[in-house]
C-alpha cells in the first residue's frame, strides 16, 4: 500500500497509513521507513518525521544506511540541515548514496562552501556526485568553478555535459555554450534543448530557428514537445509564420497533436503572428484547456481588436471552472482599453482584487493607465498613477506621453518627460516624442529645444527596425539603412508607395524631429 501511494504520489495518504500501522502493533522493517521518511520530506512534515527518528532508533535501525539517507533527506527539505548532518555522522557505514545525499542537502541550501569540503572527504566518488558539485557551483551562479571541476573529472557522462552546457545558457556565456555544444561528444535532445533554449533565454531568435533546422536536418535526435515550444516562442517574436506552420506540421506528424503545451506554443504562435483566426481553432481544437490556454487566447484576441470576444471567452472560462489569474486580467483590461469601455475596465479591476484576492501588478496598473489614456481622460490617469501603490514605470509615463501627442495636450506631455528623464535619462525617444507634441503644435523653439537636451545626454535614437517573412527566411529592415544589399529597389518600392498614397489623401507628419542628418 505504501509503495501504492508513492507511486501516484499520495504522500500524505502515507504518513496517515502509518499511523494506523503504528495503531495496530504490526511490526516495523528497514523496508518501512524509507517509504514513510520520503514521503514526509515530500510533504514538509517535520514533526511525524522527527516521530519516525525516534522510532528509528526505538528499533535500532539508524545504523542502516539505507534508512539513514532517507532520514537525512528528511532534514535537508524541511530546511533543518543540523539534524541532517547528525543523521550522516551517525551512520556507521556510510556509502557514496549517504555522501551524495549529505552534499546535495547542503547545495539544497546554497552553503557551496560546506558542499565543497564534504566532496573533497568523500572517499568514493562517482560521477552522480562529480554532477552534484558542478550543478551546485552553477546553482550557486559559480560557472567558472563548475567549469574548473568538470575538466578534472575522472569520468563524465552525457549528464556532465548537459548540466555544464545548461550552466553556460543560463549564465548569459552563449558562446561558451556553443562552443561547449560543438566539443560533446554525442548530444541528445537535452544537449539540443540546452543551445536552442540558451539562444531563446538570450534573445536570439535566428539562432534558435536555425539550430532547430539544423537538428532536423543533420542529426537522428528528435525534437521534444519543449524544443517545439520554444521554437514556437522564437517564431512568435520574429513573426516567422512559415516556420510556426512547419512546427505545427511536425508536431501533428509525430505524437504532439495533444500535447497542451505544443498546442498552447501553437495559439500564441498564429495570434502573434496575426493569423488570430487559426488561432481560435487551435484553441477549439483542444480537449481540455489549462490556464495557459484561456489566457494565452484571451491575450491574442485583445490586442488584436477583438475585445468583445476577449470579456465573451472569459465568461467561457469561468463556466469551466478555470479561476482566472493575474495574466488573465491583463488580457481583460486590454481588452477594455481597446473597446474604451472605462467603467466596464474598472469594473474588471476591482472584480480581480475583490473576488479573486489578486494583487494588482504593475502591469495591471499600467493597463488602467492606458484604458484612461486612450480614452482621453489624461488627467484622470494622472491621478490615477498618483493613487497608486506602487512607483510608475518608464512604460507607464511613456503611456501617457504618447496618449499626449494624440490628444495634444502639451502640458502633461512635459509633467511625463520630467519624470521619464528621471526613471530613464538617457532614452533619446522621449525627446523625439515629446518634440513631436511640439513640432503639432507648431511650437519650433521648444523642438529645437528638445533636440539640444536630447543631444545633451550624449544617447542616439535607435533606428526603427522591422521584420518580413521572404521565402521561408525573416530579414530585418531598419530606418534610413543605407547598407542593405538591395537598398535602391527598396527606397524605390517606398517612393512609389508613398506617391499612391499621397494620391489617396494621405499627408505624412509635417515634422520630423530627429531625421537622420539632424542626429
Amino acid at each position: 500500500m505504501f509503495k501504492a501511494y508513492i507511486q501516484i504520489e499520495s504522500y500524505r495518504e502515507v504518513v496517515v497509513l502509518f499511523g494506523q500501522m503504528r495503531s495496530m502493533d504490526v511490526p516495523l522493517n528497514c523496508f518501512t521507513f524509507p517509504i514513510v521518511l520520503k514521503s514526509c520530506g515530500k510533504i514538509t512534515a517535520l514533526q511525524e518525521g522527527e516521530e519516525v527518528h525516534c522510532l528509528v532508533l526505538k528499533v535500532g535501525f539508524n545504523s542502516n544506511p539505507y534508512v539513514g539517507t532517507t532520514l537525512l533527506d528528511m532534514y535537508s527539505s524541511a530546511g533543518v540541515i543540523g539534524s541532517a548532518y547528525k543523521v550522516f555522522s551517525e551512520i556507521s557505514v556510510r556509502n557514496v548514496v549517504a555522501w551524495t545525499s549529505m552534499i546535495n542537502g547542503y547545495l539544497l541550501h546554497g552553503d557551496v562552501i560546506s558542499a565543497r569540503q564534504l566532496f573533497d572527504l568523500a572517499p568514493d566518488r562517482d560521477v552522480v556526485l562529480w554532477n552534484s558539485m558542478v550543478s551546485g557551483y552553477i546553482q550557486c551562479g559559480d560557472i567558472v568553478a563548475a567549469r574548473d571541476l568538470f575538466d578534472v573529472m575522472p569520468n563524465r557522462d552525457l549528464m556532465s555535459w548537459n548540466t555544464l552546457l545548461n550552466g553556460y545558457a543560463n549564465s548569459g556565456d552563449v558562446e561558451g555554450c556553443e562552443k561547449l555544444f560543438e566539443e560533446m561528444p554525442e548530444k541528445n535532445v537535452f544537449s539540443w534543448n540546452g543551445l536552442i533554449g540558451g539562444y531563446a533565454h538570450h534573445g536570439r531568435f535566428f539562432e534558435v530557428l536555425d539550430a532547430f533546422e539544423r537538428m532536423l536536418n543533420e542529426t537522428q535526435v528528435l525534437p521534444n514537445d519543449a524544443t517545439l515550444v520554444i521554437v514556437l516562442s522564437a517564431c512568435s517574436r520574429l513573426g516567422a509564420l512559415d516556420m510556426g506552420k512547419r512546427v505545427h506540421i511536425y508536431a501533428e506528424s509525430n505524437g504532439y497533436k495533444t500535447n497542451a503545451y505544443v498546442s498552447n506554443g501553437l495559439i500564441d504562435m498564429y495570434a502573434k503572428c496575426g493569423l488570430i483566426d487559426s488561432a481560435i481553432n487551435m484553441f477549439q481544437s483542444m480537449g481540455r484547456k489549462d490556464l495557459i490556454s484561456w489566457n494565452t487566447m484571451i491575450n491574442g484576441l485583445a490586442v488584436h481588436g477583438h475585445g468583445a470576444d476577449a470579456l465573451s471567452l472569459l465568461s467561457e472560462m469561468k463556466s469551466a471552472g478555470e479561476r482566472p489569474d493575474g495574466i488573465t486580467f491583463i488580457g481583460i483590461l486590454c481588452a477594455c482599453s481597446h473597446l474604451g469601455l472605462v467603467k466596464a475596465g474598472f469594473k474588471y479591476f476591482h472584480s480581480m482584487v475583490r473576488e479573486y484576492s489578486i494583487v494588482p501588478q504593475i502591469e495591471h496598473y499600467g493597463c488602467m493607465v492606458d484604458l484612461l489614456a486612450r480614452a482621453g481622460l489624461l488627467e484622470q490617469a494622472v491621478d490615477f498613477v498618483r493613487w497608486m501603490p506602487i512607483k510608475a514605470d518608464s512604460v507607464i509615463w511613456t503611456t501617457l506621453l504618447g496618449a499626449c501627442r494624440k490628444h495634444r495636450n502639451i502640458k502633461l506631455a512635459e509633467l511625463a518627460l520630467q519624470q521619464l528623464i528621471e526613471l530613464d535619462p538617457e532614452n533619446p525617444s522621449n525627446y523625439v516624442m515629446l518634440s513631436n507634441i511640439y513640432g503639432d503644435a507648431k511650437r519650433w523653439e521648444d523642438v529645437a529645444r528638445s533636440k539640444m537636451a536630447m543631444r545633451d545626454t550624449g544617447s542616439r535614437k535607435l533606428p526603427g527596425l522591422s521584420l518580413i517573412e521572404v521565402i521561408g527566411g525573416v530579414v530585418e529592415f531598419y530606418a534610413f539603412d543605407e547598407k542593405h544589399s538591395r537598398k535602391d529597389e527598396i527606397y524605390g518600392a517606398l517612393r512609389g508607395l508613398t506617391k499612391l498614397l499621397r494620391s489617396s489623401g494621405y499627408l505624412p507628419d509635417h515634422i520630423e524631429a530627429f531625421d537622420e542628418e539632424s542626429m
